[in-house]
């Protein structure tokens, strides 16, 4: 069966994106179905590429990252951190991060927008930190968010032999014919790219303004976590593939198994929590049920059912730039809303998100 994203997923998302006023660079009109945003939403890209080199051997979840990046060998762990005073002592990790712990966020790395103690951090002259500090905790302990996404992108490049970018056009953009999607946005598309905007005043909480200087076009070092442009329309077809088992319109960029295992609690007794911001550039975020949701390869799992919203068992994320997506098996939806400002889980983004959900339901609802 050829399942797809319910009616309105993607015009519905489009329109909605279009209400917040956000228009093209250059261009006068409000973002359509070919509008192209930034966001980090796409990074869930990065774990189905992983995904493909577990299914062809050439990495396992529980192979240890040092051995294909030298530089995760002999990880340091925050063993007390004074905040007043900066004064910080580390110990050795009590296990080294595996490849699993990236995929699933467990790894203890951290980003300044989520841990006060990597904003405030300052390491002392000769300390080097490739992916932004010492551990915040030992790895497979906890769930946080954090830089893990961007060292999948390194070990996928590393196995591959290929830059991340041309790993993901060869491999995933261009069989799902996700032709608009890419972290450098060629100049003929230029006026298609949404202008970058945010909240005003230094606590991102006044009235939405054009960020300056403006995003540009291309990113000279890509990314696991963040930095793609793509469409409504070219991630929704990333969407149905998940849906569809791993394949579609013919094209079979995963196996049915590694989806179904990509939606499997893969962190154990391990839960995750809600987050409280550390900086302006996201307000404090919650899940469906803190302390209760897990994690798969990749995605959010929702263990708990809304009244009028996804099923348990759905899987969902979002974007910097509050770019969301939910896929939900079990009805066979998905859907994805692209807007392009900060902060994060601004309160009014996340009721736009609620609204367009609960239109998604309703509407599958009355197509019975």
């Amino acid at each position: 069966m050829n399942r797809k994203i319910v009616g309105i997923g993607v015009g519905m998302a489009i329109m909605l994106a279009a209400s917040t006023a956000v228009r093209a660079q250059n261009s006068p009109a409000g973002a359509g179905i070919d509008a192209a945003l930034r966001g980090a939403v796409e990074r869930k890209d990065v774990p189905g590429v992983v995904a493909q080199l577990v299914e062809q051997g050439r990495f396992a979840l529980d192979d240890p990252v040092e051995k294909y990046l030298p530089e995760f060998a002999n990880l340091k762990v925050f063993e007390s951190f004074d905040a007043t005073s900066g004064v910080y002592r580390l110990r050795p990790a009590s296990r080294p991060p595996t490849v699993r712990h990236i995929l699933t966020h467990t790894s203890g790395l951290g980003y300044p927008f989520t841990s006060a103690i990597l904003r405030d951090f300052k390491p002392q002259p000769g300390e080097n930190y490739p992916f932004g500090g010492p551990l915040l905790f030992d790895p497979g302990e906890r769930w946080h968010y954090g830089t893990s996404t961007d060292v999948v992108g390194k070990l996928v490049e590393k196995v591959s032999g290929q830059k991340l970018e041309d790993y993901f056009r060869q491999h995933i953009f261009a069989p799902l014919q996700m032709a608009d999607t890419s972290y450098n946005v060629p100049q003929e598309k230029a006026a298609r790219l949404v202008a970058g905007q945010q909240r005003a005043g230094e606590r991102m909480d006044g009235a939405i303004v054009l960020q300056a200087p403006q995003p540009g076009l291309t990113i000279p070092e890509p990314i696991g976590g963040g930095g793609l442009a793509s469409t409504a329309n070219d991630y929704g077809r990333f969407m149905r593939m998940l849906l569809n088992g791993g394949e579609l319109d013919g094209a079979r960029v995963l196996k049915a198994e590694t989806v179904a295992l990509m939606g499997q609690n893969n962190i154990g007794v391990v839960s995750v929590p809600a987050l409280k911001s550390a900086l302006p550039r996201s307000a404090d975020f919650t899940f469906i049920a803190d302390s209760r949701d897990k994690w798969g390869l990749g995605f959010l799992i929702t263990t708990d059912q809304v009244p009028g919203k996804r099923s348990p068992g759905s899987l969902s994320w979002g974007g910097i730039n509050n770019t969301y997506f939910w896929i939900d098996p079990s009805r066979g939806i998905a859907g994805v809303i692209l807007m392009q400002y900060l902060p994060f889980a601004d309160a009014k983004a996340l009721a736009v998100y609620d609204a367009f959900e609960r239109s998604a339901y309703q509407l599958a609802s009355a197509e019975r």
